[in-house]
């Protein structure tokens, strides 16, 4: 019998809303939804938004492996391809570079009271997102499967266990934080 109400559909509604809430949260409190920061990232005259990302890119990594080790989740990797990487980082950064936001800090600006992004940024992704998808049969049949390389994660594409991959991307970005910190970037 189905109800009406499906709980764990709702929960889980809830929990990405609180998850989504918090993220917004602490992308303001770094200073990523501010306008001239970003445009000052794009720059290369201040590193504040790489920092957080290669932050952001370390937590996540420890964070899904550990979680996986422990089973509470599971990878489910997209398939993926050159053409629709090439494609998505066309349609991403002519985005970030025309306004100054990608949606997750457009998202926040706007709950910061920013009205360029809540006039420019929330239509501009709900525009682009349309022309994407009217655009979409014949991206897909053209370009988005060129040079697929399917469902496959980076530590099985170099043949060495995940912790492995952890460990040593990690050291790498600590790395490359602590030099970029050291320039005084």
């Amino acid at each position: 019998m189905q109800t009406l109400f499906d709980f764990k559909k709702a929960r889980r509604l809830a929990l990405g809303l609180v998850t989504g809430i918090v993220f917004g949260f602490f992308l303001q409190k770094a200073g990523v939804t501010d306008y001239d920061v970003i445009i000052a990232q794009l720059l290369l005259i201040d590193f504040t938004v790489a920092k957080v990302m290669l932050s952001a890119v370390i937590t996540g990594m420890i964070g899904i492996y550990f979680l996986r080790g422990i089973g509470r989740v599971r990878l489910q990797p997209k398939p993926g391809s050159w053409g629709a990487t090439a494609v998505g980082g066309l349609i991403f950064g002519l985005g970030f570079g025309i306004l100054g936001y990608c949606p997750g800090t457009a998202a926040g600006a706007v709950g910061q009271g920013y009205l360029d992004a809540l006039f420019a940024g929330i239509p501009g992704i709900l525009i682009g997102t349309w022309l994407f998808a009217l655009a979409y049969p014949w991206l897909n049949e053209k370009i988005l499967q060129r040079g697929d390389f399917g469902q496959i994660t980076l530590p099985e594409l170099l043949g060495v266990k995940a912790w492995i991959m952890v460990a040593s991307t990690s050291a790498v970005l600590i790395f490359l934080l602590m030099f970029i910190e050291g320039l005084g970037l």
